[in-house]
């Protein structure tokens, strides 16, 4: 999944102010390799970073973890022991931005505002190749067959294509956009590049034809902050601050002369980010408006709003099997979003509003959370954040949580939970009864009849 920046209209508070913002109580830290019980979900926190984590991604089967840090190092962990395998230092002399892993082979590429990509072997910890390019690196990708690789750099506004191997420039196209590019990305073929900008256009870079072979200019009314390709490589999707997602059929190629096709019912706020599922029927995005989206792509509409979030959402995540969303927020929380019976959420998100049903509110990090993997078999769930650490959190024995249970007695058998005015404790009622009427358990019911009795039914 892709690091998010931070929003480049936002001011940062200068060192040494405090935010207005709810206090925290300092935790106590948990024995290296264990799972923490200070939320609902067991989680694990890592720390050796000495500045905010600016991406964590799961690797090697979910064996271990790779993270990179304004610190200007980049460390290997094992999930077990939540302790660095190998910590990568001294490469680089400014911030890591991003750090991708090189699909098929053992090595991954950092690149950092002090202009230079590094290619590293993550078992030796030999730096394989490094290469210094013009500008401030700020976005990298790997392409899926792991032979090239892709950055963008400021204030040029370029993107060099190198190849994976040997770091050799093959394509540095300059002057690609007018202002700061936002992302960079191979498509799932690896024949081409999108790229977005706050130029507020979409490019294509083929890489067999070595022409920019779609330019889409000025459709998004805003900065456009993120795109992402379905699996067939056929549609793109790009996310933007003037609050649309828009999709883009490359195959058809129709928006040559409509446009993108807009997703209806869009946010508030600006959209920040976007992530297809793996069989590309759901799209899921987070926005500035505090709020995590579900969108059908068959009908192109907004099919859930899910509240919770105080704060900006910075990333959103989803499972392969669709049956989990994660979103991350400034308000230095992750919230897991259960979609398993996705169908009844929207009359439960009706009654309850903000409550939903099957969500989880992981609480443990003291600054923004900046980006959130989840694994491919949905038990882990890695954190970075700008409180200089990295959280893990272990999903596998999700279902028996207590609150959990509590919902999954209940779900689907028609009965309500209520507490019993004398004993104070839970009692299950049908849904058919008149809950008003039963304010007490059917053991204080027997000892003392109610007076109600049922009216006959009236002459006619």
């Amino acid at each position: 999944m892709a690091s998010k920046t931070i929003d480049p209209l936002s001011v940062e508070e200068p060192s040494g102010v405090v935010e207005d913002e709810e206090e925290t109580e300092e935790e106590e830290p948990a024995a290296a390799g264990e799972w923490s019980r200070e939320t609902q979900v067991p989680g694990k926190v890592l720390r050796a970073h000495s500045d905010v984590v600016t991406a964590a991604r799961l690797c090697f089967n979910d064996r271990c973890i790779l993270s990179c840090s304004a610190d200007r190092t980049a460390i290997l962990w094992d999930v077990e022991t939540c302790r660095p395998l190998r910590v990568f230092d001294g490469v680089h002399s400014k911030t890591i931005t991003e750090c991708s892993l090189i699909p098929n082979t053992n090595r991954m590429v950092t690149v950092s505002w002090d202009k230079k990509m590094v290619s590293t072997d993550l078992e030796t910890g030999q730096t394989l190749w490094r290469r210094r390019q013009a500008g401030l690196l700020t976005s990298c990708s790997s392409s899926p067959d792991g032979r090239l690789l892709v950055c963008s750099s400021d204030p040029q506004n370029g993107v060099y294509i190198s190849d994976a191997a040997s770091g050799h420039t093959l394509h540095h196209v300059t002057d690609h956009h007018r202002s700061t590019i936002t992302r960079c990305r191979f498509d799932p073929q690896s024949q081409r590049v999108a790229s977005v900008s706050a130029d507020r256009s979409i490019k294509l870079w083929d890489l067999l034809a070595h022409k920019t072979t779609v330019n889409i200019d000025s459709n998004h009314s805003n900065v456009v902050s993120d795109c992402c390709f379905t699996t067939s490589g056929y549609f793109l999707c790009t996310a933007s601050w003037d609050k649309s997602l828009k999709l883009w059929d490359l195959q058809a190629g129709g928006f040559r002369s409509q446009g993108g096709t807009p997703l209806q019912r869009g946010h508030q706020g600006s959209v920040s980010s976007c992530s297809f599922s793996a069989d590309a029927s759901l799209l899921v995005s987070g926005s500035y408006d505090r709020t995590v989206a579900l969108w059908d792509m068959s009908s192109l509409c907004q099919t859930l709003i899910l509240r919770g979030h105080s704060d900006w959402v910075t990333d959103v995540s989803i499972s392969a099997d669709r049956k989990l969303v994660v979103s991350a927020s400034k308000d230095r929380t992750l919230r897991l979003w259960n979609m398993e019976n996705m169908e009844e959420i929207p009359q439960v998100l009706e009654k309850r509003r903000t409550q939903g049903t099957g969500i989880h509110i992981l609480k443990g990090h003291s600054d923004w959370v900046t980006d959130v993997s989840i694994s491919a078999d949905r038990k882990l769930v890695v954190s970075a954040s700008k409180d200089r650490t990295l959280r893990l959190w272990n999903m596998e024995n999700m279902e028996e949580i207590p609150q959990v249970l509590e919902k999954r007695r209940t779900q689907g058998t028609g009965i309500h939970i209520l507490k019993c005015e004398e004993c104070r404790k839970a009692f299950p009622v049908s849904r058919l009864q008149t809950s008003e009427l039963l304010t007490r358990c059917v053991f204080f019911r027997l000892k003392s009849p109610s007076r109600y009795r049922p009216q006959p039914p009236p002459l006619m």
